[in-house]
């Protein structure tokens, strides 16, 4: 069987793109191990009607959505290795890690990104509980407490004053990294936001609630809560594997509808859009790479 097309990532975006195309008959696999990158989240916001759903709550709606349509197929495996096959019509070859191979005419990836993060000592107990890395997710439920933006990137400056608009009792710290211009330090200077530049011993505090931030120097801070600015990675070399464009910020290059520059492939989700990497935003995209999809699929049986 040649599947219309299978896509790789059971996140929102690639269960959005499975219900877009589920309803619009197209037979079509889904693939997904169950390891997302939000398993630490306790809640997700900004989804409207949504708003505080827990993860694993909006993947069993979702799965109770997308059943209601027959050509959908779900298989709890992950993709290792996608060929593409030049015989007549393009197609791809696919195969799992527990071996077994399918067929697809297009593929959507939509396997997300991964963190880096930065070597500080326990930093990930507290990720998803009391840190985050999106003020626009989380930072409601952090506003007026005192907090700390920590990035070795050069987002240090922007991550900041975005933090800001939650608490006016923030400060920043670089982790022994100097990212800052003159006169971003003086912006910060007259805004009453401290710079640490010292680099981070530990974090104290329990079940991942953040309490004091103990530096090198011996140095200490009361901290409530923060957000963390990371560089990422594709969380699979799939795309790398076809030839896909990658852009300079590591996202999959593509247009309005998904298509990548190789013929039949399409992205969706946090791997493709540089922006708030927000539930809402992946469904929407997972939506127009399924639309570029099956618009690509019409044109193709009208020849």
């Amino acid at each position: 069987m040649i599947f219309d097309c299978a896509i790789i990532g059971g996140g929102p975006a690639g269960l959005n793109a499975a219900l877009v195309l589920g309803r619009a008959r197209r037979k079509m696999v889904l693939f997904d191990d169950n390891k997302p990158r939000n398993a630490v989240t306790q809640e997700s916001h900004g989804f409207i009607t949504r708003d505080g759903v827990k993860p694993s709550e909006f993947r069993e709606i979702a799965h109770r959505d997308i059943a209601k349509y027959p050509d959908v197929q779900f298989r709890p495996d992950k993709v290792t290795q996608v060929t593409k096959e030049n015989e007549g019509e393009i197609t791809f070859e696919l195969v799992t890690e527990v071996g077994e191979s399918y067929r697809a005419r297009t593929i959507i990836l939509a396997t997300g990104l991964k963190e880096i993060f930065p070597s500080i000592p326990g930093i990930r107990d507290y990720y998803g509980k009391s840190i985050f890395s999106c003020p626009y997710c989380d930072g409601w439920e952090l506003r007026n407490k005192p907090l700390v933006a920590i990035t070795e990137t050069e987002h240090a400056y922007r991550i900041t004053k975005v933090v800001s608009n939650w608490s006016k009792d923030v400060i920043l710290c670089t982790n022994g990294s100097d990212k800052l211009t003159p006169e971003q330090r003086q912006a910060l200077k007259t805004k009453q936001i401290s710079v640490y530049d010292q680099k981070i011993h530990s974090l104290a505090g329990a079940n991942g609630l953040l309490k004091q931030i103990k530096f090198e120097d011996g140095s200490e801070i009361l901290r409530e809560g923060g957000f963390l600015a990371m560089p990422w990675k594709q969380a699979t070399t799939i795309a790398e594997s076809l030839g896909c464009e990658i852009n300079t910020h590591l996202g999959i290059v593509t247009d309005v509808l998904g298509r990548t520059n190789i013929p039949g492939v399409y992205a969706a989700g946090d791997m493709s859009v540089n922006g708030p990497a927000q539930l809402i935003n992946a469904a929407a995209e997972g939506s127009k790479a399924a639309i570029g999809v099956n618009t690509d699929l019409i044109e193709k049986e009208f020849i």
